[in-house]
């Protein structure tokens, strides 16, 4: 029977671990009690959070106990970056974060039933620490020519700016974690990503010394395309998991439109689909790619994963439209507004006719090109083919009174504004 670590492995979510033959032989002897904290410095979890919430989300289902951390105490401080210092925010403003953050988390692991997830903030244990037992208790056991191997504090340490004894005392702050956890639940595994590893062996090597316990660590790889550029972009932001920071219609799209190098590996990572599975649609994204069917998959299981069932129909139903296959009436309002959101645009004022669309909208450079495209039956008004060059855009063709679509052969699309007032 195959072990979780080879499932793991296998799905590419490996990267380092502090003993491999060790781990597996815990996992394999029985439920082992993990955890991976979350940083609250966004008001939302992203593309990596949730590389680490699938790995959680794994380890349960395979039988072990996982702990979801989020940082109140460290969230405060922040991990040091190698560039420069960060900007400390009010502690009500990370308060808000975990809030919503603790909300992100919950639909992703099982809090009911025989193996209930935890949910835990390390601000409980760390508010009332004074500052002489964290240095007896904490500190001591820390050398600090160690500390300072870590790749993000060499480099500030390189740099004029330097480091502050704030952030430089964070890997001590994720190492007290691990230890309460540790002493509280009997937690023997933390998890992270491979930016992570300097914080997870000082934990590891924390317990070691304070309890004389064997503890592990394990980490998953960064994900990069093709040309090694980091994955979880999308026009420069972050793919974030909160709706209202990255629209769950933004979200579908993202994950459709992958590089073709990519697919296979991230259905491996974010999906639960198994090895032959993946491998017909391997094979199909081989023999017909211009079906895509393997991105199709992705981007319905991601997107479900995230948002649910009900979500991923909606911007599916939305992606049909925008591609002149569906009836746009259908888009509840937020979806329409959404899928629409990156078009080219444009305000029409009232009695313009649908020439005078396309021409405001930059899909045609004149009303003579407007009057050609109409005749070639190549424009249309809400996936409706348009016939007659002096057909006016009424106020009911903008769909909940917000956005009309206007379409120039099979591809180029805009969005029309009604005239305000």
């Amino acid at each position: 029977m195959e072990s979780i670590l080879d499932e793991l492995q296998w799905r590419g979510l490996v990267a380092q671990s502090t003993d491999e033959d060790a781990l597996r032989a815990a996992l394999g002897d029985g439920p082992v009690t993990a955890y991976c904290g979350f940083d609250p410095s966004a008001p939302s979890l992203h593309f990596g959070n949730l590389v680490q919430l699938v790995v959680l989300r794994r380890l349960q289902r395979a039988g072990h106990r996982v702990i979801c951390l989020v940082g109140g105490s460290t969230g405060q401080i922040g991990d040091p970056k190698a560039t420069a210092e960060r900007q400390l925010r009010p502690r009500e403003h990370t308060a808000a974060n975990v809030a919503r953050i603790k909300d992100l988390v919950r639909p992703f692991l099982d809090f009911e039933g025989d193996n209930p997830a935890l949910l835990v903030d390390n601000l409980d244990w760390t508010a009332g620490l004074t500052v002489l037992d964290f240095l007896r208790d904490i500190g001591k056991h820390f050398r600090v020519n160690q500390m300072i191997r870590k790749d993000a504090i060499a480099a500030r340490l390189q740099s004029q700016e330097g480091i502050s004894y704030t952030e430089f005392s964070y890997q001590l702050l994720q190492a007290l974690d691990y230890l309460h956890l540790f002493r509280e639940y009997g937690c023997t595994l933390q998890t992270g990503g491979s930016d992570q590893w300097g914080n997870l062996t000082a934990g590891v090597d924390l317990v070691h010394r304070v309890e004389g316990a064997s503890v592990h660590a394990l980490t998953t790889p960064l994900l990069t395309d093709s040309d090694g550029n980091k994955l979880g972009k999308s026009e420069g932001n972050a793919v974030w998991l909160s709706a209202d920071m990255f629209s769950p219609y933004a979200f579908y799209q993202y994950w459709i439109n992958v590089e073709d190098a990519s697919v296979i590996q991230l259905l491996k990572v974010f999906t639960d689909r198994n090895a032959e599975d993946i491998a017909a649609l391997e094979r199909s994204l081989a023999e017909r790619p211009h079906q895509r069917e393997a991105h199709r998959a992705l981007a319905e299981d991601v997107t479900t994963l995230v948002h649910g069932a009900e979500e991923t129909a909606r911007v599916r139903r939305a992606s049909e439209v925008l591609f002149g296959r569906g009836e746009p009436t259908e888009l509840d309002e937020r979806t329409l507004l959404d899928a629409t959101a990156e078009l080219p645009r444009a305000t029409l004022p009232a009695g313009g006719t649908v020439v005078d669309a396309l021409v405001a909208t930059g899909l045609v450079p004149s009303k003579g090109a407007a009057r050609r495209t109409i005749a070639e039956g190549g424009a249309s008004l809400n996936n409706q083919r348009v016939q007659d060059p002096e057909q006016p855009v009424e106020p009911a063709d903008f769909l909940h009174g917000r956005v009309a679509l206007v379409r120039r052969g099979r591809k180029n699309l805009a969005a029309l504004l009604p005239a305000e007032g």
